[in-house]
């Protein structure tokens, strides 16, 4: 019989926390007959394979290539009518899946559906990192749907109809990161039909929780950023002058995170200034690059 659900989760280095995502998606409400589970071990070097190994899952092994790559992988070899993706560092709660798949088929009787998202909320913390991401709603699916020119979904937490995946030929695997909100936009234009948010359908993360790696994450997403906008640069038009203006906004930020305080305003004032000074090292490194200029 086949899966009405293919659930998507890829690794890399994740050994310590893939078992535990296993688990929450095992543990789903939905009927265990009607989904099945890939895992894409993207050329793990620790234990994240043997981890998959354990449980009833169907393990994809390949080499390093990148999300992107992995999450291709992953998708093309399911069964399912509709691929749900989340993260090695992800627990989706008990009704997760009954829940996007009963917003996707309800919504059938308006017309096309082309797929549906939840909420993503981090592990409750006491560090520093963890708190500042999660009070600025860092992974706030709800939000970034709601983007007037580019409303995506956070794949960790982001369903999508097969056939709608395959229109486009799934992600395109040039980015370093901002690969969902390329891929969300390429979906609407191409496929369309009616993309859902479903806030009951709910995914916990763990955030970083040490700023050098939320520091790194953030470069990594300015890169992505800086190749999106080059890929779409027709509709976001970027500037020396904007550049420039960027740096001063986030010199301001780092003014004001040297201001004696403390308390959560305090660490928000930190966090912003952390993050954009990230993305913006990163947006420079890139979309001034002429070498990455010629891989679009």
């Amino acid at each position: 019989m086949r899966p009405d659900i293919s659930v998507v989760i890829c690794v890399y280095n994740g050994a310590d926390t893939l078992g535990d995502s296993l688990r929450a998606v095992q543990a789903q409400s939905f009927p265990r007959h009607a989904y099945e589970v890939i895992v894409v071990d993207d050329g793990s070097t620790d234990d994240s394979a043997d981890v998959a190994a354990g449980f009833d899952v169907r393990l994809l092994r390949r080499r390093h290539y990148g999300l992107a790559a992995a999450r291709n992988a992953g998708w093309q070899a399911t069964l399912g009518d509709w691929v749900a993706f989340t993260d090695d560092d992800c627990g989706p709660t008990r009704h997760w899946l009954q829940s996007l798949h009963a917003v996707v088929h309800q919504g059938a009787n308006n017309g096309r559906v082309l797929g549906a998202a939840g909420r993503i909320v981090g592990y409750p913390s006491p560090l520093a990192v963890p708190r500042y991401v999660e009070r600025t709603g860092g992974f706030n699916t709800e939000r970034h749907l709601q983007h007037p020119t580019f409303p995506y979904a956070p794949m960790g937490n982001a369903m999508y109809r097969r056939e709608a995946l395959q229109a486009v030929n799934g992600l395109d695997e040039r980015y370093s990161s901002y690969e969902s909100c390329d891929l969300h936009t390429r979906l609407r234009r191409t496929y369309g039909g009616t993309f859902y948010y479903e806030p009951r359908a709910v995914v916990f993360h763990r955030h970083h929780t040490h700023w050098r790696d939320y520091f790194r994450q953030q470069r990594g997403y300015g890169r992505g950023l800086a190749q999106f906008m080059w890929h779409y640069r027709d509709e976001v038009p970027w500037s020396l002058r904007r550049e420039w203006t960027s740096w001063r906004q986030t010199l301001a930020l780092g003014a004001a995170a040297l201001v004696s305080s403390t308390g959560e305003p305090a660490l928000v004032r930190r966090g912003e200034f952390v993050k954009h000074l990230a993305l913006r090292l990163g947006f420079l490194e890139t979309y001034w690059s002429k070498r990455e200029r010629r891989r679009w």
